[in-house]
C-alpha cells in the first residue's frame, strides 16, 4: 500500500513543496495513523519551508501541524483514542518528524484528540493551533477579564480571529488592527469592538481616544519589528505585550523607555507554552471544546484547496490576504 506526503528537500519559495508517494508505515507503541480529510495551514509552516523557524529541517522534511481525520490504526499503548474515531492534531510534535501534510500521516496519540459534533472535518482542521496560542496569552497568562481592552494585531488571520472571539467570549474590548481599510468591515462583523486601519489612521492616537487615554492593558501581537514602539506607547501602566510572531523582516527595537515609565512587561510567546504543560494543555482543551460545542468559539474558514495545489496555498498564505483560517483537503 503507498500513499502521498507532502514533503520538501530544501528550504526556499512554495516550489520547493513536492508530493512525494511512499509506503504506508504502522504506527510503532504510543503512535497513532490517520486517514486525513483535511489540513489546515499555519504561518509557521510557512516559516519552517523557509527556514526561519524556531525548528531546523531535516531533508527530506515532512511539514504541517494540523489536521483532521479518522484513526486508521493505534499502536500498543494506545488508549485516548480507539480506530474509527474522529479526531484532529494539536501541535505538539516536530513537524519535520511526524508533519501531517499527507494522505496517512503518524503522529503521537498525545497529539490527537477529539472534537465537537458540530464541526466539520475542515473546521476541524481549523481549532487547536488558533485557539490554543490566543488561549495561552490571553487567558492562561494574560488572565484578561470583562471590561480589560486588547488590542490585537493582524487581526484578520486565523489566529488573531480566535482573539477577537475568546476575548469577546470574556466581554473584554477588543481592538483590532488591520494595514487595509478592506479588512475593516470584516473585522467588525467577527466582533471587533473597534478597527485600527493602520495605513490610514495614528495607532496610538486611536488607541488613547478609545480608551480615554488609559491605554490597552493587553497587546497580542505576531508582528514585531518597529511596530513594537508603537503598541508600547498604546500599553496601559502595567500592560502586557505578549509577541508571539516575527512577520516583520526588519528588526525589533527594545521600547525602553515606554518599559520604564509604564513598568510593562514584553514578552515572546508561543503556543508551546502551553501544549508542553499537561495541566495548561487540559485547562485550554476544555476551555475551546466547550466554547465550540456552544458556538461561542467557530472557525472561520476563508478559502479551500485541494491537496494537490498545496504550492497555490501557501503562495496564498504569504499574499496575506486571508480572512480567516485556510484549509486543504485531502481524498
Amino acid at each position: 500500500m503507498k500513499t502521498k506526503i507532502i514533503r520538501f528537500n530544501e528550504t526556499g519559495n512554495a516550489d520547493v513543496l513536492k508530493i512525494d508517494t511512499v509506503p504506508i508505515a504502522e504506527p510503532g507503541e504510543g503512535k497513532v495513523r490517520l486517514k486525513v480529510s483535511a489540513i489546515g495551514l499555519n504561518r509557521a509552516e510557512v516559516m519552517f519551508r523557509e527556514g526561519q523557524y524556531l525548528e531546523t529541517p531535516e531533508f527530506p522534511s515532512r511539514l504541517g501541524y494540523e489536521a483532521s481525520g479518522i484513526v486508521e490504526a493505534v499502536g500498543s499503548g494506545v488508549h485516548n483514542v480507539k480506530t474509527g474515531d474522529k479526531v484532529s492534531t494539536i501541535p505538539v510534535f516536530s513537524m519535520g518528524q511526524y508533519g501531517v501534510y499527507g494522505e496517512h500521516p503518524i503522529v503521537p496519540s498525545h497529539a490527537v484528540t477529539h472534537y465537537p459534533d458540530n464541526l466539520t472535518p475542515l473546521e476541524g482542521a481549523s481549532i487547536w493551533m488558533q485557539y490554543i496560542t490566543a488561549f495561552g496569552a490571553l487567558i492562561e497568562f494574560g488572565q484578561l477579564k470583562k471590561g480589560d481592552s486588547v488590542l490585537i494585531t493582524a487581526a484578520s488571520s486565523s489566529v488573531g480571529l480566535a482573539a477577537i472571539q475568546i476575548a469577546k467570549s470574556v466581554s473584554a474590548i477588543v481592538i483590532a488592527t488591520t494595514r487595509g481599510a478592506d479588512k475593516k468591515d470584516f473585522l467588525l462583523n467577527a466582533g471587533a469592538d473597534h478597527v485600527i486601519v493602520t495605513d490610514e489612521e495614528d495607532l496610538v492616537d486611536r488607541v488613547m481616544t478609545i480608551t480615554s487615554g488609559k491605554g490597552v492593558n493587553i497587546v497580542f501581537d505576531p508582528i514585531g519589528g518597529p511596530i513594537l514602539d508603537a503598541l508600547a506607547n498604546a500599553a496601559a501602566p502595567g500592560g502586557c505585550i505578549f509577541e508571539y510572531g516575527a512577520l516583520s523582516p526588519e528588526p525589533t527595537p527594545f521600547p525602553l523607555f515606554s518599559a520604564l515609565g509604564k513598568g510593562l512587561t514584553i514578552r515572546g510567546y508561543t503556543l508551546f507554552e502551553v501544549t508542553k504543560n499537561n495541566e495548561r494543555l487540559t485547562r485550554a482543551k476544555t476551555y475551546i471544546y466547550e466554547r465550540l460545542q456552544t458556538g461561542a468559539l467557530k472557525p472561520v474558514i476563508d478559502r479551500i484547496f485541494h491537496f494537490n495545489d498545496i504550492a497555490d496555498a501557501h503562495r496564498y498564505m504569504e499574499s496575506g490576504k486571508q480572512k480567516g483560517k485556510i484549509v486543504v483537503t485531502v481524498g
